[in-house]
């Protein structure tokens, strides 16, 4: 039996990967598929003033908005998973869980970006290559957006002119 996670972060990319993971359970029906989600924790300063139930119903309350849309494809497919819920460290989690439940796979969905996006941001994808030893399945989500396409370099080419021109003068 191929055991598949499927970190799930709410974004509409890791619609992709699930996406994926129905297509491959209609070819094979012997998989069993697990959804983690992974919230980041509290400042401490925050913790200290709130309940620590009310932070554990906060998280939950964030992976049940993050995991219906996931939930619910699904189910309309009648596809068996778990669901499992972390706070802390997303890739480490990511790599903790694959360990531990024993998955074959781990189907991971990524934004489209470009190479300068890439460079400044850290890639949880990347993070989670790094940890593992299980195989891990990149996905292409949705395409660049205007932001990044062009937003990012004009704004940076703008910089570079402003630099320019006060080290002319």
């Amino acid at each position: 039996m191929l055991k598949v996670l499927i970190p799930i972060d709410g974004s509409p990319n890791c619609q992709f990967a699930v996406r994926h993971v129905i297509k491959q359970f209609m070819d094979n029906t012997a998989m069993e598929t697990h959804l983690l989600n992974v919230q980041p924790p509290f400042n401490q300063d925050i913790t200290r003033f709130v309940s620590r139930t009310s932070v554990q119903d906060y998280h939950r309350d964030q992976a049940e908005k993050a995991l219906g849309p996931i939930r619910e494809m699904l189910n309309n497919f009648g596809i068996p998973y778990s669901v499992h819920i972390e706070v802390g460290d997303r890739a480490k989690h990511i790599a903790d869980t694959a360990r531990r439940l024993r998955c074959d796979q781990i189907v991971m969905s990524t934004a489209r970006k470009n190479s300068l996006t890439r460079l400044i941001e850290n890639s949880v994808t990347n993070k989670v290559i790094e940890l593992t030893s299980v195989p891990v399945e990149v996905i292409a989500g949705d395409a660049v957006s205007r932001w990044e396409r062009y937003g990012i370099p004009a704004g940076l080419g703008a910089l570079l002119a402003l630099l320019l021109a006060a080290a002319v003068d």
